[in-house]
């Protein structure tokens, strides 16, 4: 059993049209799915990704109106990343971002790569990295109906970045349990702390990354509008997924067991540093219950929730999503 790289990441915001139109307009991403939050039906989940909405491009939004703003701290999925398919595509993005007044950074080197870091309308952490020489897992293909030009569109997910306050359980459970192996390191961008570990899993290269950060002079993080909520990472099939259940109940890990989210197959639990982990199959996809041309166009719900539907769209502030 090998995880494949990064499933998707899921954060919180705490207004879906904002959200929409900022990863829709902004960042001329395609929401691939809009649907509502499983375990709260009363709430928005956006999904948005490339073109088809491939597993490891896929970034998505539980809807929780009025939550305070994320405090930003320790024990947390403290960045999120954006692949980009070369450098001239960031100097593209620092120019958009100044003429959109975009709270963003000078384009600078991690890692040997370069990035741009960015905020979002409610302060989310993200970075554009360039895929210029990346060798490693595949990247997807920018939505050709995009407002960005599709040599500078965005083209999955990159590294994500843990901040604990000991990466010594977090790295044990990566390496001993999940499989993943070290790559390299980085110094951190706060003088006196460690340097940032680099994990990588599958083929490795940008879409398959975990880089551990330790920090000794943080708060634990308090969970809001722009954080993180947890990471997913690629399982195969069904069958591997299982399989996987049963080693993390092996390990006795506190876990969700098998559950079936009807896009894909899953399994949660959280590391020993208290950041939540989900493994996610890569099928069956997102064209199950909508035709690929027009994904994202109404709200879409499995077909265990079909029968609420009437129930649950009373229930939900209607939302413009028209992506043209």
């Amino acid at each position: 059993m090998q995880l494949k790289g990064i499933h998707h990441v899921s954060a919180f915001t705490a207004n879906a049209q904002n959200n929409f139109y900022f990863y829709t307009k902004t960042l001329g991403m395609r929401l691939i799915k809009k649907t509502v939050n499983q375990d709260d039906v009363s709430v928005y989940h956006l999904f948005y990704g490339d073109e088809l909405g491939n597993a490891g491009t896929e970034l998505t939004f539980f809807e929780i109106p009025h939550a305070a703003r994320n405090h930003d701290g320790n024990n947390s999925i403290s960045e999120i990343s954006l692949r980009v398919k070369n450098n001239q595509a960031l100097a593209f993005w620092k120019n958009r971002f100044e003429e959109l007044a975009i709270e963003h950074r000078e384009i600078e080197e991690v890692f040997n790569r370069k990035v741009l870091r960015f905020k979002d309308f409610e302060g989310q952490r993200l970075i554009l990295v360039s895929d210029e020489n990346n060798q490693g897992v595949a990247a997807g293909t920018p939505w050709g109906k995009s407002p960005i030009p599709n040599e500078y569109g965005i083209i999955g997910l990159g590294p994500v970045k843990l901040t604990v306050p000991n990466s010594e359980p977090t790295v044990e459970v990566l390496t001993d349990i999940m499989g993943f192996s070290l790559k390299g390191k980085y110094p951190s961008a706060v003088h006196g702390q460690p340097d940032v570990l680099v994990y990588e899993t599958g083929e490795g290269g940008t879409g398959a990354e975990v880089h551990i950060e330790e920090r000794t002079d943080l708060p634990r993080e308090r969970l809001g509008r722009g954080g993180v909520h947890h990471v997913a990472f690629r399982v195969d099939n069904e069958e591997e997924l299982k399989e996987w259940v049963q080693k993390i109940k092996g390990e006795r890990m506190p876990n969700s067991g098998f559950v079936d989210r009807f896009y894909f197959k899953s399994l949660y639990y959280r590391e020993t540093n208290g950041i939540l982990f989900e493994l996610a199959t890569d099928g069956p996809g997102f064209a199950t219950d909508e035709d690929i041309e027009h994904l994202g166009e109404r709200l879409a719900l499995p077909p265990f929730l079909e029968q609420k539907r009437s129930q649950i769209e009373a229930n939900l502030k209607p939302l413009d999503t028209k992506q043209s």
